[in-house]
């Protein structure tokens, strides 16, 4: 089959879904107030030990963390610095072995950035440069999430 593509037991073709989004933030107070007042998501700050990483909610989540409606992705937003590239909006899609999907993104023209990280309660996480320039990342979930909003 075609990179990032899996076959269920049915001879489906399975696909890699994206399920969450990423944006940089200069201000993690006012990005929150604005996404408050303007969309009405529930926002998050996290500590340093997370990055001062802020969780947004746009839709309401499961008791395993996962979006209720389908289709559906809430997001975040990162402390935009000066020492990494490409800070930009981005997408994050799911896969169910990092390492494999790693290998499936070089062998397709891509560039992967650095080692998976772990992120706590979350999963394994990294980020690549797909063949358009445009940043990307691959998230591994844990099987139950454990950082999300109240």
């Amino acid at each position: 089959m075609g990179l990032g593509v899996r076959v269920s037991q049915s001879g489906a073709t399975q696909m890699n879904s994206v399920v969450h989004f990423e944006m940089p933030a200069e201000d993690r107070n006012r990005m929150a107030h604005f996404y408050t007042k303007a969309f009405g998501w529930r926002t998050q700050m996290l500590g340093e030990e997370m990055g001062n990483y802020v969780v947004a909610t746009t839709t309401e989540v499961d008791e395993n963390g996962r979006p209720k409606s389908p289709g559906a992705i809430n997001g975040g937003f990162f402390q935009k610095t000066n020492d990494r590239p490409a800070q930009y909006p981005s997408v994050v899609i799911a896969v169910d072995d990092i390492k494999e999907s790693m290998k499936k993104v070089a062998a397709a023209g891509g560039k992967v950035l650095g080692e998976p990280m772990e992120i706590p309660g979350v999963g394994l996480y990294v980020s690549f440069f797909d063949t358009e320039g445009n940043r990307v990342s691959m998230l591994q979930p844990n099987e139950h999430i454990d950082t999300r909003p109240q």
